[in-house]
């Protein structure tokens, strides 16, 4: 099954609303507000990988709260 994490920057104070607004959308498992140069990371996964982009890049990446984004794709879980 393909699966990916992206590590979110949110705009400041952001976070709480942008968790709520991932836990919505298809393809994603998991969201976690952490710590360190990232604020959110969210586990994306689908049965194929055009589904995981599409999430990334038409839905993730569109959020208004989003300032910038780094997906790490899982090669072998």
């Amino acid at each position: 099954m393909p699966m990916a994490y992206v590590l979110i920057n949110a705009e400041l104070g952001a976070e709480a609303e942008l968790k709520k607004d991932l836990e919505e959308l298809d393809n994603i498992s998991n969201v976690y507000v952490v710590y360190g140069i990232y604020d959110i990371i969210a586990k994306l996964e689908s049965d194929d990988m055009e589904s995981i982009k599409e999430t990334i890049t038409w839905k993730i990446r569109r959020l208004s709260k989003v300032r910038s984004t780094l997906t790490i794709v899982v090669v072998e879980s």
